[in-house]
């Protein structure tokens, strides 16, 4: 893991910047402590990173389980009782691995997926322009296109018009330039460019920036447009500031409804942003999914031991990570690392990191998955793919991430009982000699239920006094469905005049008796 520490490390930092603000505005959002979301954002790099098999997947506390959360924590009578339901949501995601759900992941479509990193980038733009401009009523990690503070997405841009702050303004734009200037021109001069990271020379200007201008009215930045970590006094309130599961709640059957709702979206999130980051992956690593759910579910157990919000695989860092030259699991683990280091010895520094320069460095991530020549590409590839893929987009962006990706996964499922419909069968008219029309009907490989429609539309249109040759050598599967369809037509061919000439691998049969007898003798083969 040590092997690639000059391209980890770097990353880690970017990484920890991305997670940080991350962390403590999703638990605001959930409306859980502000801790709670550092601690499961601890676990999930270095405890989740090591049982992990994803080489460059970052893990933490998840937007799309904020607004469960939220609701959980007044429905269960307080947070200790949902804590109870975290730790069991761990324990099923266990189960889920050792079950090996883990495949369920490989049966989203490409397009769904490229789509799902789209909306995400389109959706971190978006959230973070109040932020980079100083407007900051809503949270960190609130992605949902109905915010919690009345407002959605774009209303929320429109008020930031007339509440820019300033000194955040301007520190963001030089943050967003020291960015752009690194990527672009420093990163190519020399290695410790590449070394030292654009993101962090844009924090240390940020926090300098805020030092020289701490008592300056106009130019200064509000504590508001500030990153905000706990600052314990000592020990003691240190240690307080954990939380612990209240066991004797676990008789209540909604703390179980609550953990395995937790357990389901927390397992479909992660094996969806397992799929997306594998995709964005440049060295092409396939992450082990049933190992993923494993190391989930073992994190959020501790999570939920210690006071910590529920954990799952996070794209936002996870795609931090890969652009930032992330290759193994070390830039995890360092990240968490830092976290717990940063919260311990220097929460005060912390909290003098401007906002706005956080959302610069999220705005390039953003754009760095939502580029516009993505649509271009997905266009031309076809209807399609291009369908479910901007379907899902504007779902995502529109409503959340699990509904957005609902929704084209709905719509690719459309797309494939169409061409199902058309390709169920080849038709073919070879003569209408002798006041006789000879068709030839060829059927597929694998001839399913959701052929029914096509082929019985085409049996009942044939005219009468047909000679159809049914030819089923290639077929190697044959739905039951589709055998009573033909068992039934052939009583409808016999009051039509209709012959049927049945082509097997076996030889042909004449107008069979039965079709069910028929392929009876190999059920699953034709």
């Amino acid at each position: 893991m040590f092997k690639y520490i000059k391209n980890d490390l770097p990353a880690s930092i970017v990484v920890f910047f991305v997670a940080l603000p991350l962390c403590l505005g999703i638990a605001l959002a959930s409306g859980a402590p502000l801790f709670s979301g550092l601690i499961a954002g601890i676990i999930g790099g270095i405890l989740v990173g090591s049982l992990s098999g994803s080489k460059i997947g970052v893990s933490g506390p998840a937007a799309g389980l904020a607004a469960i959360v939220l609701t959980a924590i007044g429905s269960l009578g307080g947070y200790e009782n949902f804590l109870v339901a975290v730790v069991l949501g761990g324990i099923i995601q266990l189960i889920f691995g050792f079950l090996k759900a883990g495949i369920i992941g490989y049966y989203f479509p490409s397009s769904v997926i490229k789509g799902m990193l789209t909306g995400i980038g389109i959706i971190i733009i978006l959230k973070q322009i109040p932020h980079f401009f100083g407007y900051n009523t809503n949270p960190e990690g609130d992605f949902a296109f109905f915010q919690m503070d009345g407002e959605n997405t774009f209303s929320e841009i429109f008020k930031t018009i007339n509440n820019i702050s300033l000194g955040s303004t301007i520190v963001g734009f030089i943050g967003l330039g020291l960015l752009l200037l690194w990527s672009a021109v420093l990163s190519k001069k020399g290695k410790i460019f590449q070394l030292i990271q654009g993101p962090l020379v844009a924090v240390v200007a940020g926090i300098i920036y805020y030092f020289v201008t701490d008592q300056n009215s106009k130019y200064g930045i509000s504590p508001s447009n500030l990153v905000s970590v706990p600052v314990p006094d000592n020990l003691d309130s240190f240690i307080g500031q954990f939380s612990f599961p209240n066991f004797s709640a676990i008789t209540n059957p909604e703390i179980w409804v609550v953990a395995f709702t937790i357990a389901l979206v927390a397992s479909l999130e992660t094996l969806l942003c397992t799929e997306a980051t594998d995709k964005l992956d440049p060295h092409k690593n396939v992450t082990p999914t049933n190992r993923e759910l494993l190391a989930q579910g073992t994190g959020n157990i501790i999570s939920g031991l210690i006071g910590g919000l529920p954990i799952t695989q996070v794209i936002v860092r996870s795609s931090a990570n890969i652009q930032s030259g992330g290759r193994t699991k070390m830039s995890t683990i360092i990240h968490g690392f830092l976290l717990l280091i940063s919260v311990i010895l220097i929460p005060t520094l912390l909290n003098k990191i401007p906002l706005s320069v956080l959302a610069a460095i999220l705005l390039i991530v953003g754009y760095n998955l939502a580029k516009p020549a993505l649509f271009v590409q997905m266009y031309k590839v076809g209807w399609k793919q291009f369908l479910p893929f901007t379907v899902t987009v504007f779902g995502i962006v529109f409503t959340d991430l699990l509904i957005g990706i609902g929704m084209g996964l709905a719509v690719g499922i459309v797309v494939i009982l169409i061409k199902s419909f058309q390709n169920s069968h080849f038709l073919h008219i070879e003569d209408k000699s002798n006041g006789k029309h000879k068709i030839k009907m060829t059927l597929a490989e694998e001839v399913t239920f959701f052929n029914k429609g096509a082929i019985l539309k085409e049996l009942d249109s044939l005219p009468r006094e047909t000679y159809l040759e049914l030819d089923v050598t290639k077929t190697r599967y044959l739905d039951n469905d589709i055998i009573e369809i033909l068992e039934d037509f052939a009583f409808k061919a016999k009051e039509r005049d209709i012959d049927i000439k049945l082509v097997s691998e076996r030889g042909i049969t004449e107008n069979p008796s039965s079709y069910i007898e028929f392929f009876e003798l190999r059920p699953k083969t034709a």
